[in-house]
């Protein structure tokens, strides 16, 4: 075992950046997944980014503008990186209810009547493809020398029997591996449909809801959502669910109503009170790092918590 050696522990899109951050820092570095990424959570997720039901407000404030900087650049390079910027509108928000981040997110302002009837917040946010956003991160990996292994963890004992590090970013799972309680679901349902002619992203939230509405034009159809379900473990698509959100969704733009469905899809996001991004050492002097908790925001600030699990794996050493 070298002291350089990390093994981190899940393949969503936390785990899969970390991964890359600490290759790239000269780490050697292995992924363990009991599934593939495509199977993970981060596969069917909407991909915009934009800090949402994450907490604490302050640090994921800062990893999400790390986050969004590190999109900004991936955006101007190719196709490959998943990553486009695109134009749209949060409804029912104004800028004095975001916190302090928000006057760092370049051309973010109040919507115009053209672009928007109601009350509304345009911006030029990323839009990633998450699909081919974690293959392209995968592919950064093996680049670096990084290695991934579908191997299923019991114990956290396991991984670090093997490495000088752990970086834990098993999402969901950490409910049973750390063991964490405060880990819980947050089920997310969506609806993707043949895209009529939609060019520009939607999204509206409401707080005393499960419901949300949004439409996401990503290059595989339109993405229609959605819901927020706290603590439903049901992975099965609903058909009454569906039809009420392909309904919120065309009382916006109705040409959307007799778009061809493609497909359904669930995605149960690992949530709990705030992030849990801090490091522990074992009795045998094995350095743990925990990234996990992150609920629909994983996405959003992914490259900003990788960042700071890489900063704590090394000043633990």
């Amino acid at each position: 075992m070298a002291d350089d050696d990390v093994i981190v522990v899940g393949s969503g899109v936390v785990g899969l950046t970390t991964a890359v951050v600490l290759a790239e820092l000269g780490r050697r570095v292995r992924v363990w997944s009991r599934e593939p990424a495509e199977r993970t959570t981060s596969a069917v997720a909407g991909g915009l980014w934009w800090p949402y039901r994450i907490e604490p407000e302050e640090s994921a404030g800062a990893w999400a503008l790390h986050s969004l900087a590190v999109y900004e650049e991936l955006a101007g390079l190719d196709a490959r990186t998943g990553v486009r910027m695109v134009e749209g509108v949060h409804a029912d928000t104004g800028l004095d209810e975001l916190g302090a981040w928000a006057s760092r997110v370049s051309g973010l302002r109040v919507a115009e009547r053209a672009e928007y009837a109601g009350r509304g917040l345009w911006a030029r946010l990323p839009l990633i493809d998450m699909p081919v956003h974690l293959a392209w991160l995968r592919g950064r990996l093996r680049a670096a020398g990084g290695v991934l292994a579908e191997r299923a963890v019991g114990r956290l004992a396991e991984p670090l029997a093997e490495a000088a590090a752990v970086v834990n970013c098993s999402g969901l799972g950490a409910r049973d591996l750390v063991p964490d309680a405060e880990v819980y679901p947050v089920r997310g349902q969506l609806v993707v449909v043949e895209n009529p002619g939609v060019d520009t992203w939607f999204t509206a939230a409401d707080s005393a809801s499960h419901e949300t509405t949004y439409f996401l034009p990503q290059p595989g159809g339109l993405v229609l959502g959605g819901t927020a379900e706290d603590g439903d473990w049901s992975v099965e698509p609903d058909p009454a669910v569906a039809d009420a959100i392909v309904a919120r969704c065309a009382a916006v733009r109705p040409e959307i109503a007799g778009a061809r469905v493609l497909a359904h899809r669930v995605g149960l996001r690992p949530a709990r009170r705030q992030v849990r991004l801090e490091r522990e050492r074992t009795p045998e002097g094995r350095v743990l790092v925990h990234n996990y908790g992150h609920g629909g925001g994983g996405v959003t600030v992914a490259w900003g918590c990788a960042q700071e699990a890489a900063r704590l794996v090394g000043a633990a050493s």
